[in-house]
């Protein structure tokens, strides 16, 4: 059936189509009567606004891009969450795109993007990311951009982070607490901000505790910082190489849960022969045994977080106002569990 539409509800009730537009949005010029037998036959009909043609008068889509690097991954659902609870209630659709760490992806999703005329991005970068042409012409069409997580100092947008340098050294610090002389650090890649962050953040802490920075001690997550294999590979690397490590800074809990489940199988008792401290604070790190201590992060109050910026720019753009891009650092927490209690 072809959709109702404003003017067959006024021929009906033999009113001006103007009227039966200001009925539905509840004009108060407009009488009570009148309202309501417009509604009631609005309903009758099942008449659906034409969001295409109030789209194009507001000159909204109601639409924002969000771009992350894997959907499968606690941190990135939460964020997910955050950003979709206020959306809603702005009456905003999320586009949800994943560029599997990928640059030339992330770059042809930000074209996407731009081509769907989306209100505004949230993104997250790609780990192989090092040019930022694409995310600056974001900003040359006037869009507003957020990024979170992993970001790229140098764009000038808007950025929800937390001190990811902070929590690095305040993870390493407990783990010194605790006893650990030699510390080692599985890292994620080269490139994103968060993991060069958090690997200045372990340095920091060792000079800081008198202990030497040993970068035989750093191993590097080639696939990404979220595999549960890489965790595996480095854990028996590390065996390998190294028969004094007493403790180990991962980057992420996935990544940690790896290497538990490689300590357990080759009987390194956790934590009495070595401590481990994670970051993220999945739900898997509160069930594996032993639970696993890790930095929190708060991955639903960054996405409510992220939306409300992007939302407060697009309507600046749309009045024709400027806001500056704005830092805002989210407040991260340790969580200790059995992995580091010795």
């Amino acid at each position: 059936m072809k959709p109702v539409t404003l003017k067959e509800i006024a021929e009906q009730l033999n009113i001006s189509v103007t009227t039966v537009s200001k009925a539905l949005k509840d004009y108060p010029d407009v009488s009570k009567k009148t309202r309501g037998l417009v509604r009631e036959l609005a309903k009758t009909l099942n008449y659906k606004p034409n969001t295409f043609a109030v789209n194009l008068r507001t000159k909204e889509s109601k639409t924002i891009g969000l771009i992350i690097p894997v959907i499968v991954h606690h941190f990135f659902s939460n964020v997910i969450k955050g950003i979709i609870s206020q959306a809603e209630k702005k009456g905003y659709l999320v586009i949800i795109l994943q560029s599997n760490e990928s640059y030339e992806l992330e770059k042809k999703q930000i074209d996407l993007l731009l081509s769907q005329r989306v209100d505004g991005i949230i993104i997250s970068l790609a780990n192989e990311t090092a040019d930022f042409n694409h995310l600056n012409e974001v900003i040359s069409q006037e869009k507003p951009l957020v990024m979170f997580d992993k970001i790229a100092k140098i764009v000038k947008c808007s950025k929800i982070i937390i001190d990811d340098r902070k929590a690095a050294y305040l993870a390493t610090q407990h783990l010194i607490d605790k006893g650990c002389k030699r510390v080692a650090h599985f890292r994620g890649a080269l490139l994103p901000q968060n993991s060069i962050d958090r690997f200045l953040g372990y340095k920091k802490a060792l000079l800081d505790n008198n202990l030497p920075y040993d970068p035989s001690l750093v191993y590097i997550c080639e696939c990404g910082d979220m595999s549960f294999e890489e965790g595996k590979k480095n854990a028996i690397q590390l065996l390998k190489d190294h028969n004094d490590v007493d403790g180990i800074f991962i980057n992420t809990d996935l990544v940690a849960i790896g290497a538990m489940t490689e300590f357990n199988k080759q009987g390194i008792k956790i934590p009495d022969d070595i401590s481990i401290v994670g970051f993220s604070n999945w739900f898997m790190s509160s069930v594996i045994s032993p639970t696993l201590t890790t930095i929190n992060q708060p991955g639903f109050k960054m996405g409510k977080t992220a939306f409300k910026q992007l939302y407060k720019e697009i309507k600046a753009v749309k009045n024709k106002k400027t806001i500056a891009p704005k830092i805002i650092t989210l407040e991260t927490e340790l969580i200790e569990r059995e992995s580091s209690k010795k």
